[in-house]
């Protein structure tokens, strides 16, 4: 078994550390999302808490981990007799993100089932869990069913298994900890929510830091065993505190001017629902207790909402959580009780704590990618505590000069117009790509569309095609009693039709043409608007612009929808209008993803007024770009244009653009899914409208 590294030996990241703890002590708390940017010691952070969580007794030969005290009544390995059991250390069990539903909440032997009745279960990573901590790396990359199976899980502490009428419960309470890199996409808020705790992380600017984590990385990886020996006192000390504080945890007292002030703050920071206030609550009590006392002070309400709010208090996926602490103080301050007066601390060395730089705490000492606590004696001298470093201000984006012979120069950045919710774009026909919510597709989940013989695992069952395939060889096989003889053949697998996430390409027009600052405006917001539906639709988006002489990728496609909110609000305008260009790049964008990700289908969003007014390449702008957008419907991309013409007189260039990507022109206005325009419905949509208009004005003419 490989060493890991250890917990008190990590560098800094207080918070983090603190948040991972509190959950230690008490469970209840709800977990932890941990957010950060990569490098920052998120994981091993994680994987070090499991070797401080203290030995769990179980029912010997019990696959489901029940306590040997009060084992489950409803156990499917059950039922079992109360008796001393054995023990066996917490268990930290990963969730790949490639895992599927049944590796999750495991899987049941159909044939068995139908043949015989017997409940023949497999225990998936829930049970595994049972008692110890589920850690999930790059939660926000999670399908989102198995997402939503995860938190209904932690919420309710048992899984439920439904195959095709054959049922299985069983406990599943977990310490469950997500951590994320906010640049590959963000969680829905509804998700957020049922994390206790959120923290961000970010490596340390302190350059005695940085080596301090360098130094002790460079250790550890030259002899893991003898730099866990060295810190093996600390890890014991601190296993010994989270042991106390759990028994301390019933005794504290939390109360009614310190609820009061939970209430309060939660309530003045609008956050939604009562989640918030129980979670700080319960984060509270923990402080308490990890602290030694049994009564709840302000200052662990305070602490409690710093590390439960922040993420609650997002009002639209574009903004970044955080908190006022201003605002919190004020708050605290004008429902302040009498604090009571702290406990003496329990007897025994002072092993400190998170926060307070005491050793074996695993508290602050730096921050960085694999740092930790303070160093055992004879490991030469604790860097000192630093604060955290404030976070360096974005550059706005600097306008360049403009290009000679351009046309108008280049306009400074406008802010966009508020969002509002839009019509409905999807991609034509039934694809097979990640679940999301957008086009019609082949899912793992959905309405039941037909069965077919299954390529694999059966995860599906479709219950009649099995019956009517093993009913005409029942004589053949010997059926004698009640039971239906059911071989491997005869089982089919359930098609589904659901929705999938589709790759979202914005190609929007920057030139002079677009630069009045009204117009921007709009067109940003309309952008803007396209974005919060791809977030909410769980599609991947990037962004290309084209002005001036090119086109450049502003964003490669991600999942990060607010990185792409974040270019286009620095989006500077002016320059000529290369139309082609830009649907170039488009073209070269697409085919690029067609090979790194064949299964998810794209739909561009041409974002322009239909104007093409020049360009590197020489030749008749217009005609170039008509070439550019028939290389698009070549490859069949469906495709949108947002016409962004305004004025009395229009030349109708957008819709000639649309009819040759073969495609669909909507206007601003038709693109809100409250105008009176008609529903779009499809990308498709206008050529058949097309199509009707000219075959009308044929039988007119004849």
């Amino acid at each position: 078994m490989s060493t890991r590294y250890p917990f008190t030996a990590v560098v800094g990241m207080d918070d983090l550390r603190l948040a991972l703890l509190l959950n230690a002590v008490s469970p209840a708390v709800g977990g932890v999302l941990v957010r950060g940017e990569k490098g920052t010691a998120k994981s091993t952070a994680v994987r070090a808490l499991a070797e401080l969580l203290p030995v769990v007794p179980v029912v010997a030969g019990c696959r489901f981990s029940c306590d040997p005290a009060s084992p489950d009544p409803g156990c499917p390995d059950g039922p079992h007799e109360a008796g001393p059991g054995a023990e066996r250390p917490a268990r930290m069990v990963e969730l790949p993100v490639g895992a599927s539903e049944d590796r999750l909440v495991g899987s049941l032997d159909i044939e068995k089932a139908l043949a015989e009745g017997v409940k023949a279960f497999e225990p998936g990573l829930l049970a595994d869990a049972h008692r110890g901590i589920l850690y999930v790396d790059e939660v926000n990359l999670l399908h989102d069913h198995l997402i939503d199976l995860l938190l209904d899980a932690a919420a309710m502490g048992f899984s439920h298994v439904e195959r095709e009428g054959v049922s299985v419960r069983h406990a599943a309470r977990f310490l469950l900890v997500g951590t994320m890199n906010p640049e590959e996409g963000e969680l829905r808020p509804q998700l957020l929510d049922r994390f206790g705790l959120t923290v961000e992380v970010a490596a340390s600017r302190d350059p005695e830091q940085r080596v301090e984590v360098v130094r002790r990385r460079l250790a550890f990886e030259d002899d893991p065993a003898a730099f866990a020996a060295r810190w093996a006192g600390e890890e014991a000390a601190l296993r010994g505190r989270i042991v106390a504080a759990r028994a301390l945890l019933p005794q504290v007292v939390l109360g009614d001017a310190e609820l009061l002030q939970i209430a309060a703050t939660c309530a003045a920071f609008e956050v939604d629902g009562m989640r918030a206030d129980i979670v700080m609550a319960r984060t509270a009590t923990a402080l308490a207790a990890w602290a030694g006392r049994t009564g709840v002070t302000s200052e662990d309400v305070r602490q409690a909402a710093l590390l439960a709010l922040p993420h609650r208090r997002r009002r639209s996926p574009f903004d970044a959580p955080g908190l006022d602490e201003d605002k919190l103080d004020e708050t605290l301050e004008q429902f302040k009780g009498e604090d009571p007066e702290p406990d003496p601390e329990p007897d025994g060395p002072d092993d400190g704590g998170p926060g307070d730089g005491g050793p074996g705490d695993g508290g602050p000492g730096g921050g960085g990618p694999d740092g930790g606590g303070i160093p055992p004696q004879g490991d030469g001298p604790a860097p000192e505590d630093v604060p955290a470093p404030e976070e360096a201000p974005v550059p706005e984006h600097a306008p360049q000069k403009a290009e000679a012979g351009a046309g108008s120069g280049e306009r400074a950045a406008v802010k966009a117009a508020e969002p509002f919710r839009t019509k409905v774009l999807s991609v034509p026909g039934l694809g097979e790509g990640a679940a999301g919510r957008r086009s019609r597709a082949r899912t793992e989940h959905g309405r039941t569309t037909g069965s077919v013989r299954p390529r694999g695992a059966l995860t599906k069952l479709h219950l009649a095609a099995t019956v009517q395939a093993a009913a005409p060889h029942q004589k053949a096989r010997g059926r004698t009693g009640r039971g239906l003889v059911v071989r491997r053949d005869d089982l089919r697998q359930a098609t589904r039709e659901g929705r999938e996430g589709n790759l979202v390409l914005f190609a929007v027009d920057a030139s002079g043409s677009m630069a009045a600052r009204q117009r921007m405006s709009a067109v940003k917001g309309a952008v803007l608007s396209l974005l919060l539906d791809a977030y909410q639709r769980r599609d991947k988006v990037g962004l290309v612009t084209f002005r001036g002489r090119d086109a450049e990728v502003a964003l490669p496609p991600t999942s990060s929808v607010d990185a792409a909110a974040a270019r286009l609000e620095q989006l500077p305008t002016g320059g000529r209008t290369p139309l082609s260009a830009g649907l170039l790049k488009a073209h070269d964008v697409l085919r690029v993803e067609r090979l790194r990700d064949p299964s998810r289908r794209p739909l561009l969003v041409v974002v322009t007024d239909g104007r093409a007014t020049g360009g590197r390449a020489g030749g008749d702008p217009v005609a170039l770009a008509a070439r550019a957008a028939r290389l698009h419907a070549a490859e069949g991309t469906a495709s949108v244009v947002v016409d962004c013409e305004t004025g009395p007189v229009r030349l109708g260039l957008a819709g000639q653009l649309a009819r040759e990507l073969g495609g669909t022109a909507v206007t601003l206005d038709e693109l809100r899914a409250d105008s009176i325009a008609g529903l779009v419905r499809d990308v498709q949509a206008g050529q058949a409208g097309q199509a009707r208009h000219a075959a009308q004005a044929t039988r007119r003419a004849a």
